[in-house]
């Protein structure tokens, strides 16, 4: 990847290799040598109501992305794009297994239920009473096969030790920053001109990356602090799974009881105007990272978005790990916005060529 320009370097690193906190990577494995290797399946925060005037459906996609098929559910049913609802962006270069709405009007379950192309099929249809909304998951479950692994089992067994008791860090993935890192180009230009990217989608895709650039590089100073899974007085505890955060004062043994269930994490800034709540060190980390991309947070501060927060920590729940016939398979559970990526480089080297992993969030 490449960022072009006199911030190449810094910003880089900082968005697209930040530092890993379970040691140097094992040697390298091929990911997404297929589509089949790389499966991804939604799991969605509420019970469909069962009846309404839309049409929630459970999707298989393959060598698809989202979008596309969104438009095609919308083709199929007469109506416009934007009245098709997802909860998330998933690969084009894999099986993803999401849900779409639509609305219901002349079209039928059987209807849907029958739909199988090329690249997608229905497999559930249920009615529902409103249009999915953006962001209506718990998060995402993987399984993902590395294939050319040539690790000793001991090698592996230390890292998943290692990502299962303290997690990963909860890094923004390098698709947030677009392919070639083209969205911090983006926002070098904004930054350069003073002239915002025409276009609402464009715009929103450099902050969205501005954003995400601040954030991996607080959290790239606390991974190499040593500080990034653990709690300090200052720093705002988010609960697992929510938007909610709250002080810290001191840290007891009942927090870091907390703290060690993936219950509670210390959070990041998502940057805004103002500053962040945090005190003592945490804040320290936060005011010298808005210092080195003064540039950034002062775009963001301009573009009147609010101060927010992040997990710095990303727990993989029911973590596995399958041998067979020279390839190895992970599956595992990720919270919403949290990417598979950012687990499989704490465990080694991704290559050839690393196909982008769709924005979660």
């Amino acid at each position: 990847m490449s960022v072009h320009g006199r911030h190449a370097d810094v910003w880089s690193r900082a968005a697209l290799f930040p530092p890993r906190a379970h040691g140097a990577p094992l040697p390298i494995a091929e990911l997404k040598a297929l589509p089949e290797d790389f499966r991804v399946e939604e799991q969605l925060s509420f019970i469909p109501s069962g009846s309404g005037p839309h049409w929630l459906m459970r999707v298989e996609k393959r060598a698809a992305n989202t979008r596309w098929v969104a438009a095609e559910i919308a083709r199929l049913a007469h109506l416009p794009a934007n009245d098709v609802g997802y909860a998330g962006l998933k690969d084009r270069q894999a099986v993803a297994v999401q849900w779409f709405s639509v609305p219901a009007l002349a079209t039928s379950a059987d209807y849907w239920s029958a739909v199988h192309t090329a690249e997608f099929r229905v497999l559930e249809v249920q009615g529902n009473s409103r249009k999915l909304k953006r962001g209506a998951l718990t998060g995402n479950r993987f399984r993902i096969r590395l294939r050319k692994a040539a690790w000793s089992r001991e090698q592996l067994e230390l890292k998943l030790a290692a990502v299962r008791t303290h997690g990963v860090p909860n890094y923004f993935g390098p698709q947030r920053f677009g392919r070639e890192g083209y969205n911090l180009d983006r926002v070098q230009a904004w930054v350069q001109s003073g002239q915002a990217p025409r276009g609402r989608a464009e715009r929103g895709f450099a902050l969205s990356a501005a954003r995400s650039l601040l954030f991996n590089a607080v959290l790239a100073r606390r991974v190499e602090a040593g500080d990034w899974s653990q709690l300090a007085p200052g720093d705002l505890a988010s609960l697992d799974g929510s938007g909610s955060h709250f002080h810290v004062t001191a840290v007891d043994d009942e927090l870091q009881r907390r703290l060690s269930s993936f219950d509670i994490h210390p959070s990041g800034p998502l940057w805004g105007r103002g500053e962040p709540q945090t005190q003592g060190q945490p804040r320290t980390h936060e005011i010298a990272v808005a210092q080195e991309f003064k540039e950034v947070a002062d775009l963001l501060a301009s573009a009147d978005l609010a101060q927010e927060r992040r997990s710095l920590r990303c727990p993989v729940r029911e973590l596995l790990v399958e041998a067979e016939s020279g390839t190895l398979t992970f599956s595992f559970m990720l919270g919403r916005g949290q990417f598979a990526t950012a687990v499989l480089r704490e465990i080694c080297e991704l290559g050839p060529a690393l196909g982008l992993e769709s924005d979660e969030e």
